[in-house]
Formats: C-alpha cells, structure tokens, sequence
C-alpha cells in the first residue's frame, strides 16, 4: 500500500509540473500574439490619424474596390524629393498595399499604383510630357496635381476619348470632365490663416504675401482667399506686395532697372550713387531671389505680417526677415510642416502654420482613382482636412499624428 502511494504522489508531481509548463507554454503564446496585436495596432495607428481627416469617410479605406488583377493606376505629382511630396507618395504606396490585401493579390497579380512627378519643381513642360507617357501605359485611371490650371487640357481630352477617368489631387483643373478632386479645402484655409494673421498683428498694419506661383489651383485660392478674408473683415490691414516665385524673372528686371536708375540701392553695396553706366549696369539675370525679398522688405519697411502660401515661401520669408533684421517685428502664418517649418516655429520664427494631409491626400486619390475606374461614382470634392498648429498645440497628440513621418 506505501509502495502504492508513493507512485500516486510521483504521477501526481509529474502531472503537475506538465500543466505548470502547458500553462507557462500557453502564457507565452498568448504575450506573442498579444504583442502582435499591438504591432499591428501601433503600425495602424501611425497614419490612421491622417486617414481619419478625410471626408466623406468612404475614402479612408479600400473597402469593395474590386479591382482586376494587375491593373495599373497612375498618380502624377508636382515634384519629388521634397517631405510634402513624399508624404503623398507614402499614402498613395499604403492604399496600394491595402488594396492588394483586400484583394488577396501577391506577385504578378497585384495591382499597380505608381507615383511619378517632373524631376523639376513645378516643370509645366516636363508634367505635360510625363502626362503623355502615362496615357500610353493605358492605366485604368489616372490622378494627378496640375501645375498650371490651364494645361493639360488636350490630355484630359485624349483620356477621355479613351475612357481612362481623370481625378486631380491637391492643386485642381476647370476641366469639365474630371471625376472628382482631392484637396485641401485651400479656401476655408486660406480664410483662417488670415484671421489668424489678423490676430497676430493686433487687426491693423501693413503686410506682404509670399506665394509660391501664379497658375496653379491651390496657390491662387489661397492667395484670393487671404486677401478677400483681410479685406473684408480686417479693414485696417492692408496688403502692400504680392510676391509670386514663379515670376522672379520680372522682379529680377525690377530691382536691377531700379538699381541702373539710381533710385535703389541694396544695403551693403559699393555701387555709386545716381545713375548707373558703363560696366557698373546691373543685368537682371545677377539678380538672386534673395535680393528680390530684400528689395521687396526695403520698399515696405513698415510691415508686421506675413503669409507664406507653402513650405518654400516660408523659408523664403524667414530667411529674408532674419536677414533684414526684421525677424521680432513681422508675425508669420505659413502653410505645411517640412522640418525647417517645425523648427522655425520652435523658434518663434513661425507664429502658425496650416498643416495640411498629404498622407491622406495620397491615400484618398487612389481610392478615388479606383473608384472612378470601377464606376462606383464619385464625391466631386473629397476634403481631405488640415489643422492649425502652434507651438503651443505642437506636442499635442493631435497634432503630432498628422506630422509627416520620418
């Protein structure tokens, strides 16, 4: 009978010890499945901020874009290299993954979604031509951001007579027969940035606009948008220059005709007074854009304000107050969130900045692209929000999950 016992009380241990390892083996299972979930999670939470700015919702997501397989969309930018433009290349390349995960596509069976832009910023010629190539690729759909508002119009006809849809994306077209348009509402933005400048400048004194050209959509509406919203509403503003970058040319002929006659000088120089003859003559092809902002703050030396219309005329206007030494007098209120925009307004060099969603801009133009190739109709306006940030709100979670990611 003892023998017997003590074989129970063995069976016993032994049966013990294989459900403490059985429940230690399952215990760890479940932490690694637990900590993919909150992989996934965290991975999904990384930019589902920015996809849950857009309106109306059902461009948030690839849901029911059955899409053949390898089927080809084409999204066209203004420009590469730069952080605006790679963070719509980043959410055009996530609504292509997902559609393909949707759709149980892998290999030779995916569908294609490429992202091209001109080599140069903002190239009319080079995004016409680029425009003609993707055609002949026969993409289902094409999306691109125009850099002129009137080009591209025999394009969109020949996409027509093809039957290949058209949606433009960030900066729009007139174009009749465009399926829908994905933007930032440039107008609504526009109007809070004045106010916002209104309200930076006490509601009165004298300010410059820096824009960053003079042809396209989106930079028009907000210039128009500005000056209409201060005019309106902030009669003791007043806008005294209008720069637009895509027109340094005349401006260059400007300060060098103004340099020759005599009736402007830049600081610094050791060109005599009066005017000017012989091999003093100042050609306007020597004149920098830095020298254009400097001449255009000499002539307006009285201003408080400032509207920066993208990432490259806010630090165009930076640059030029600091170097003016007019930095802690002029109130600065710019559009887009690169990192010398952020640091800047760490600094105080920025007062605020409408930071829009090209992440989701990216994203909502594919599934637009796809929809419209599918004939699922489309929303002739999809919003795709924006969000005032200060260096008050910076650290905000609100904010920083709408930041372009590194």
């Amino acid at each position: 009978m003892k023998k017997n016992r003590i074989i129970a009380m063995l069976l016993g241990t032994a049966l013990l010890v294989c459900g403490c390892q059985q429940t230690s083996k399952a215990t760890d299972e479940e932490k690694k499945i637990e900590s993919e979930k909150n992989t996934t999670k965290t991975e999904e939470n990384a930019y589902q901020g920015k996809l849950d700015l857009i309106t109306p919702a059902a461009y948030n997501n690839t849901d029911g874009l059955k899409l053949k397989k390898g089927d080809y969309i084409s999204i066209i930018g203004k420009a590469n290299g730069t952080q605006y433009w790679d963070e719509v290349k980043k959410g055009v390349a996530q609504a292509a993954e997902d559609i393909n995960t949707n759709l149980g596509y892998t290999g030779k069976d995916k569908v294609k979604v490429a992202f091209n832009a001109p080599d140069t910023a903002d190239n009319v010629d080079d995004q016409v031509n680029l425009l003609d190539e993707e055609l002949d690729r026969y993409p289902v759909a094409v999306g691109i951001s125009i850099v002129d508002l009137q080009a591209c119009q025999v394009q969109f006809d020949l996409a027509t007579d093809s039957e290949i849809p058209i949606v433009t994306f960030d900066s729009g077209s007139d174009y009749q027969g465009v399926a829908a348009d994905v933007s930032t509402d440039n107008v609504a933005a526009g109007k809070e940035a004045a106010q916002r400048l209104a309200e930076e400048m006490g509601d009165s004194g004298e300010a410059v606009l820096f824009i960053q050209d003079s042809k396209s959509q989106a930079a028009l509406q907000r210039e128009k948008a500005v000056t209409e919203e201060l005019k309106a509403n902030h009669p003791n503003i007043s806008v005294v220059n209008v720069y637009h970058m895509d027109e340094l040319s005349n401006m260059q002929k400007t300060v060098s005709n103004e340099i020759n006659a005599g009736t402007y000088r830049p600081k610094d120089s050791e060109l005599p007074e009066g005017q000017l003859t012989g091999e003093d003559v100042v050609t306007a092809d020597s004149i920098t854009e830095d020298q254009v902002v400097d001449y255009i703050l000499a002539k307006h030396p009285n201003i408080t304000g400032c509207f920066a219309a993208n990432g490259d005329s806010v630090k165009l206007a930076v640059d030029g107050l600091e170097r003016n030494k007019m930095e802690k007098k002029v109130k600065v209120i710019g559009f887009d969130a690169n990192d010398d925009e952020i640091q800047d307004l760490k600094d105080g060099k920025v007062n605020g900045l409408i930071v829009q969603n090209p992440f989701g801009m990216g994203y909502a133009t594919v599934v637009a692209a796809a929809r419209a190739s599918l004939n699922m109709g489309n929303e002739a306006v999809v919003n795709t929000g924006y969000t005032w940030v200060t260096k008050k709100n910076l650290k905000t979670d609100e904010v920083q999950k709408i930041l372009y990611s590194k």
